[in-house]
């Protein structure tokens, strides 16, 4: 006697089908459950790209300021001759690679933590939907465009000198400027094994430091907005009522 087959799943949707058990609207309770798991889960991937990009910059620093304590000891045992040089030019010149993989490493975890910040706005407009009492007691964005998203970060200038003051104040943009410094005294250490004199090797180091500054600067700008475009927005932040009275009168004119 052959055992019997179950009755296949019905596909139109009726009881015992995974259609019927769906989630078709946030008041069901299970689907606050599921935002809520998604929120943790972007709050432990922002904790994630802190803690990296603390870590790897961190990492640099030691690096760096042990190289320093190593020139120093060859410095004593070799005077500051053409020899003591080219062992700087070498250490230097490791310190500038690791100094670029980490800049770029912190500017990977600060876009990871802007797709994060990006993703729990977009949970909280949710919670707004199913709560709307609960609204007036946010002080994140419930927004997903790039003007809710940036409530996450605080009063940021947007214009010259401001944001490039600003961006000097973070982590990644003091990595940058002492990867510049490290660039620019790389300059001069080669430019002294050259055989060029004192002024010329101040020269090229102040030249150093520029260029490698004006590089980190031009391969930095424009990847947030770029990113910020790269992600859809769902639910754009409303005008004001100022901007809306103020286009108003336009709107008639």
């Amino acid at each position: 006697m052959s055992a019997e087959r179950p009755d296949p799943a019905p596909a139109n949707g009726t009881a015992g089908s995974p259609v019927a058990n769906a989630v078709v609207s946030l008041d069901d309770p299970r689907a606050i459950t599921i935002l809520t798991t998604e929120h943790w889960s972007l709050l432990s991937a922002r904790s994630l790209a802190y803690n990296e990009a603390f870590v790897r910059g961190g990492m640099f620093l030691t690096f760096l300021s042990m190289s320093f304590v190593a020139l120093a000891l060859f410095s004593s045992a070799m005077s500051f001759g053409e020899d003591f040089l080219k062992v700087a030019a070498v250490l230097l010149g490791f310190d500038f690679v690791i100094g670029l993989t980490t800049y770029a490493r912190i500017m990977g975890a600060n876009l990871d933590d802007m797709r994060a910040v990006h993703g729990m706005a977009r949970i909280r407009h949710g919670y707004t939907q199913i709560a709307p009492v609960v609204a007036p007691y946010f002080t994140t964005a419930t927004h997903d465009d790039p003007a809710g998203v940036g409530l996450a970060y605080g009063d940021q200038p947007t214009a010259f000198p401001g944001v490039l003051f600003y961006g000097l104040t973070t982590s990644g943009g003091m990595i940058g400027l002492i990867l510049a410094l490290v660039g620019g005294v790389e300059g001069a250490v080669l430019g002294l094994l050259l055989g060029v004199d004192d002024t010329a090797a101040l020269l090229l180091g102040i030249g150093g430091f520029l260029v490698v500054l004006g590089g980190i600067i031009a391969a930095t700008v424009g990847r947030v907005p770029g990113e910020q475009q790269r992600l859809p927005v769902l639910f754009p932040t409303p005008p004001s009522p100022e901007a809306e009275a103020t286009a108003e009168p336009a709107e008639r004119g």
